[in-house]
């Protein structure tokens, strides 16, 4: 029987794959932004994220709301462990948000060779910070058996968290490219198909290499996995997609590549779920100490609130962020208004 916590584990990951695929190809816009040959594509990538960058970035303040409300002993561990990576993420974010604003403010090229790269450089470390630590919590941080952190930032930097950040950064690069190739045209939509294709070569490989690391860095991920069957949906759902990703590039059915793309980061995401729970942060020390879905959340009451508010509000925030990316499909267009 499914209950309070376990809906709540599953509202809290729709959250974060939802930040995931959408905030996601405003990274790759971003990482692409410092390999732009002119001002002129620089403005398009910009201007085509400009209308919708901030609605997506409301789901990952959501999802840390969502998990204070539901489970905040493990808001408490992840946001005081992680708080230099955080306030690292925090920081580029906001160069990320500044340098769209102002890069265009100013007639000068110095100028908006500055934003430009605060730009870039800010989506970079927002993509491999993120990827950092999804890793870290896959492989179990040090949290003893008074669920506190007790491990230090450097500690972060390790072989498997880097790789997982690499493999990151690889997979949003691969899918902003495939983003911009629905708003744009001409030959820098073809470089960009060429972008994607490379991308996705990397990503597999990556992808592969990640796989086998957690076979050895983080065993327990694996045990029992296979029995679940949701693991099977997401598992032949990625394959499926990964699959395809190349075909519709090749046919230049680019909206299908992004939507294979979208499917590919969720399902990913779907398998890291079902190989954690009930565990949400694995305790590196003892997986007896672990924060579950159990010992870490708030009460049936609290839970039960949250959820009928969460089932009045959220059809709303869909039918908001639905409304948005259709008043704004199509193709970019740079007017005297545009960034």
């Amino acid at each position: 029987m499914i209950d309070l916590n376990t809906i709540w584990f599953a509202l809290i990951g729709v959250l974060i794959t939802g930040y995931a695929i959408l905030d996601g190809f405003d990274f790759g816009v971003g990482i692409l932004h410092l390999f732009t040959k002119n001002n002129i594509e620089r403005r398009l990538n910009i201007n085509a994220i400009g209308p919708v960058w901030d609605g997506n970035e409301v789901w990952l303040i959501t999802g840390g709301g969502a998990l204070f409300a539901a489970f905040p002993i493990v808001y408490a561990t992840v946001f005081s462990g992680f708080y230099i990576a955080l306030m690292l993420l925090l920081t580029a974010l906001i160069a990320r948000a500044v340098s769209m604003e102002f890069r265009g403010k100013v007639d000068s090229p110095g100028w908006r060779r500055v934003w430009d790269y605060c730009f870039g450089l800010g989506s970079i470390l927002s993509a491999v910070l993120l990827g950092i630590a999804v890793g870290n919590i896959l492989r179990g941080v040090p949290v003893d058996a008074e669920g506190v952190y007790t491990g230090i930032f450097l500690e972060m930097l390790n072989p498997y968290s880097i790789l997982v950040g690499v493999l990151s950064l690889v997979m949003f690069l691969m899918h902003g490219a495939l983003y911009l190739t629905l708003k744009v045209e001409g030959e820098y939509q073809t470089r960009l198909a060429h972008w994607a294709s490379s991308a996705w070569i990397a990503f597999v490989v990556l992808y592969f290499l990640t796989t086998l690391y957690s076979f050895f860095e983080a065993n327990f991920l694996f045990v029992g996995m296979t029995a679940a069957p949701l693991f099977w949906i997401f598992f032949i759902s990625l394959l499926a997609s990964i699959v395809y990703i190349p075909v519709a590039i090749k046919a230049e059915k680019y909206f299908r590549a992004f939507l294979s793309s979208s499917t590919t980061i969720a399902c990913m995401i779907g398998l890291a779920a079902v190989s954690l729970f009930p565990r949400m942060l694995p305790s590196s020390i003892d997986l007896a100490y672990s924060l579950t879905i159990y010992n870490s959340s708030s009460t049936p009451g609290t839970l039960m609130n949250m959820l009928i508010i969460t089932l009045i509000a959220l059809p709303f925030v869909l039918g908001y962020t639905i409304f948005i990316y259709r008043v704004f499909k199509g193709k970019t267009v740079i007017t005297e208004d545009s960034y």
